[in-house]
């Protein structure tokens, strides 16, 4: 495809689900309410989309229902990163089978491999494949983190491998991906607070859990930065910077699954070990959507 199809907000979707069981009905609601809002992109099965916690199945169903129901509107993103080397293999091809247009494959988690590691299983991953590959770096959960020599490595050995969504806080790390990577590299933020920021040193857009809850103002922010008004874009990152705070004030996704539930937009189901916010991180949760004009009444503090 054309990688540039592949710039803008492209939303990290939740996996709904109901009595314990992916719900379909409410995942191609979602899809088609993140399209018709201006998302520019579908991912699933991702760290919002609670990867670790599905079946290779499960995760499989995922990918076919978002092909399905996107038909094409706009590319579908198919994480299928997992810290077993066969089985992201197995995804991959199954992916690609389902007509995904790219992937997202997550830095393996728990075994903490070495660079050399990461370099040799992200080459095989790619080469697996025809499909443009994004690397999906999150030092803070997977406990390792892709220097950028490596990312460099592969960027030049694997011409499929095309991006990478950093959920890193280092800023000087995320420049050094563009300047040794090449300014064509695409680089997406997975920290809400840098969407804006990895923008203005030449990303092509995040993969933002916000974009769940406010697609349409996560978009618009992308659609303005793209468009040249820097200050309509800039306005909006700081407009949605207490929605950014509230949605990670307890383990992703969960504070994001009890808020779309309130909207009636999933229910309120989170597997374990991941749970629902405390209560009083709820009543928080409630006067930001308040705030935002997402439920009726007045913000109460």
């Amino acid at each position: 495809m054309n990688v540039q199809r592949l710039r803008g907000s492209i939303v990290p979707l939740v996996t709904p689900f109901r009595n314990g069981q992916l719900d379909e009905e409410a995942l191609r609601t979602l899809i088609e309410w993140q399209i018709a809002s201006g998302s520019h992109g579908i991912s699933v099965g991702g760290t919002t989309g609670e990867a670790t916690s599905l079946t290779l199945e499960e995760r499989e169903r995922l990918i076919r229902i978002a092909v399905e129901t996107a038909a094409g509107r706009v590319p579908v993103v198919a994480g299928v990163g997992t810290n077993h080397h066969e089985e992201t293999l197995s995804l991959v091809r199954r992916a690609e089978r389902l007509g995904a247009d790219a992937l997202l494959v997550l830095v393996p988690y728990h075994v903490r491999p070495t660079q050399q590691g990461l370099y040799e299983h992200f080459r095989a991953v790619a080469g697996a494949t025809e499909l443009p590959v994004i690397v999906y770096n999150i030092p803070g959960r997977t406990a390792v983190n892709m220097e950028v020599e490596t990312l460099a490595r592969l960027r030049q050995d694997c011409p499929n491998l095309v991006g990478v969504k950093e959920a890193n806080r280092d800023f000087e790390h995320v420049n050094r991906i563009l300047y040794y990577c090449g300014r064509d590299f695409l680089l997406y933020s997975g920290i809400e607070l840098l969407c804006y920021p990895m923008l203005a040193i030449g990303g092509a857009g995040s993969i933002s859990a916000t974009a769940n809850l406010l697609p349409d103002r996560v978009a618009r922010m992308h659609d303005l930065w793209f468009s040249g008004d820097w200050q309509g874009a800039l306005a909006l990152h700081y407009e949605l910077l207490p929605l950014n705070d509230a949605l990670f004030i307890e383990t992703n996704p969960g504070p994001l699954k009890y808020a779309l539930s309130l909207l009636g937009k999933i229910a309120p189901e989170i597997r374990l070990p991941l749970v629902l916010p405390s209560e009083e991180n709820r009543r928080r949760i409630r006067r930001v959507l308040q705030r935002y004009g997402l439920l009726g009444g007045e913000a109460d503090g």
